[in-house]
């Protein structure tokens, strides 16, 4: 575990895994089972772009696609910032809403239930750091948070892989949608087998396209 988390910190992490898990037997939060699995392949991973979160400007925090709340929760226990919990799916974020006020931080993070481009409408530039682990394509991800980030706001993204084709699509339209690679870290997880990519983009400019486009446009008709 990183030695900046502290005890409490942990246990609210394995707390919250512990509870997708239970939640997990009736409704498909995630396809990790194991409170083993779990730690080192949703808390270890989440924690792998820690760095980049706490270097991100002060302020609000969204993590796209959670799912179980990963990394969301877990850089919410970290950095202690406001953090949204994004996903389309009510009945996901319903039982997000049940696990956060069970770790006592309803007063912290909260879920929108909804399209990202929906969220980029009622949200614009009201935030400083979005997250997405395992969410779509770099240019997708590009297009989806800059008209929800502030000027200097980050983008942490988290990779498995990411191919040449899809890294230079990325830096290709990064100039339209007002957003910059500025870091790119690989590592492995504790298992020695589990690799990672962090990739960081800085909104550095409004958009030279109107955003959002249309809902589902970002991966129906790709820039």
């Amino acid at each position: 575990m990183d030695n900046r988390i502290t005890e409490d910190m942990a246990a609210l992490m394995q707390s919250h895994l512990e509870l997708v898990i239970q939640a997990n037997k009736t409704t498909n939060l995630t396809r990790i089972d194991s409170l083993e699995d779990g730690l080192l392949l949703h808390v270890e991973d989440s924690l792998i772009g820690l760095d980049e979160c706490l270097s991100a400007p002060e302020g609000k925090y969204a993590d796209l696609g959670t799912g179980g709340g990963f990394p969301g929760i877990t850089i919410a226990i970290a950095t202690v910032r406001p953090t949204t919990l994004v996903d389309t799916r009510r009945k996901k974020t319903v039982i997000l809403d049940g696990i956060v006020e069970k770790l006592g931080l309803a007063d912290q993070v909260s879920t929108y239930t909804g399209r990202i481009e929906e969220m980029a409408l009622e949200h614009p530039k009201a935030f400083s750091l979005i997250t997405a682990r395992a969410l779509a394509q770099l240019s997708v991800l590009l297009e989806f948070s800059s008209p929800l980030l502030k000027t200097g706001g980050h983008l942490v993204c988290y990779k498995a892989q990411v191919s040449d084709g899809e890294m230079g699509h990325a830096l290709e339209v990064q100039d339209m949608l007002g957003m910059k690679l500025i870091s790119q870290r690989s590592v492995y997880l504790s298992d020695g087998e589990t690799f990672r990519t962090i990739l960081v983009f800085e909104k550095t400019a409004r958009p030279r396209i109107k955003l959002p486009r249309p809902v589902s446009y970002a991966q129906k008709k790709p820039l």
